[in-house]
């Protein structure tokens, strides 16, 4: 049958049809995503706002019957929330400054071809980047926007908050060099991410090491945006990494601070005589206060008089890796098997790491 003009114009006509369709299904979809993403936002900054009002109201009203379980949970978390929200914020835009404003060659050439090498010179960033735990993961997420590896990431996330400016000033300030608990903090910070960046990057199919939700965020990434301009993308990047780390904010702090309220103290405190125990308890500690790694040396100075070094190394390794929130932050960028793996590897290491220091010491 002859294809005359008029049904050549009719069948472009529709197929131009069907493409102008798609493509405003194309649209719908980012639209209703940033939709969801703006009432996440909303709802976390709601619960963060009344979290810290209740607070408030309990403190200025003692008489009012409220358990003081409530109290503690209440002030515990508010604590957490106020001290990792600003460290939030401020990696988050720095996130964007990486991933938007930074031409990825300026990442790329200042790094080795050897695989060590890139690793060890990736784990030196968080001399330039000096942000907390918190603020790295929006940074971490950045990095495998950019076109780092998942392990390469991983091993960012980790020495970031140890090898920092601040923190190797605030942990100075604390010990300065007594028993080599500042030495020992960097070289085992910068020792764990390796290893564990290095046995990670034997994994087959890496990306799976991603939760779902962010993997598919960056198969996304990578072919579509590449039309916005850089404020509209700024904003985008903003308003999700916003939502979705807000609200694992919110969760880990309440979490951390419900674990302190059950768990005593004092507890604690008398095993800090013992080798291993000592370890293994300050190591637990860490995990369920979640302090920040630019001050969590001064909040651990009062236990060195009753633990022994070894212990106050590993609390300060092993808590800015693996805490309550951190989990809680981690787990929007990788899989909860990778998480279990990188909270095993972590904690064994850390184990290490403080047995040798008390044997030393």
């Amino acid at each position: 049958m002859t294809q005359t003009p008029a049904d050549a114009a009719a069948r472009t006509g529709d197929h131009a049809a069907g493409g102008n369709e798609h493509e405003g299904h194309s649209h719908e979809g980012p639209r209703r995503a940033r939709v969801v993403h703006v009432v996440w936002l909303v709802a976390a900054v709601a619960v963060l706002i009344g979290i810290v009002v209740v607070r408030e109201w309990t403190a200025q009203n003692l008489d009012a019957g409220i358990p003081d379980a409530l109290q503690d949970l209440l002030t515990l978390s508010t604590s957490v929330l106020v001290e990792s929200l600003p460290f939030i914020v401020l990696g988050i835009a720095l996130s964007i400054l990486v991933q938007v404003w930074i031409p990825e060659h300026w990442l790329l050439r200042i790094l080795p071809r050897n695989p060590w090498g890139r690793r060890a010179v990736i784990s030196l960033f968080g001399m330039f980047l000096p942000v907390c735990e918190c603020g790295n993961v929006p940074l971490a997420r950045g990095l495998v926007r950019r076109g780092f590896t998942v392990p390469e990431s991983m091993v960012f996330l980790i020495a970031a908050p140890i090898l920092n400016p601040i923190t190797i000033i605030t942990t100075h300030q604390a010990f300065g060099f007594d028993d080599g608990i500042l030495v020992a903090r960097l070289l085992g910070g910068f020792a764990i991410a390796n290893i564990l960046g290095w046995l990670f990057s034997k994994h087959p199919e890496p990306m799976s090491l991603l939760s779902g939700r962010f993997a598919e965020q960056c198969r996304l990434d990578d072919g579509h945006g590449h039309s916005r301009s850089r404020r509209e993308a700024s904003l985008d990047l903003f308003v999700r990494e916003s939502s979705i780390l807000m609200p694992a904010l919110v969760i880990g702090a309440l979490a951390a601070g419900a674990i302190q309220v059950v768990v005593p103290r004092d507890v604690l405190v008398a095993l800090g005589s013992d080798p291993l125990f000592s370890v293994l308890v300050m190591m637990l500690l860490a995990f369920i206060i979640s302090v920040c790694a630019n001050v969590d040396a001064f909040f651990i100075l009062p236990f060195a008089s009753t633990f022994l070094p070894g212990s106050i190394v590993a609390f300060l390794v092993f808590g800015p890796i693996v805490d309550i929130k951190m989990l809680a932050l981690m787990r929007t960028t990788y899989s909860t098997r990778t998480l279990v793996q990188l909270t095993t590897i972590v904690a064994l290491l850390s184990l290490t790491l403080g047995l040798v220091v008390n044997y030393l010491a």
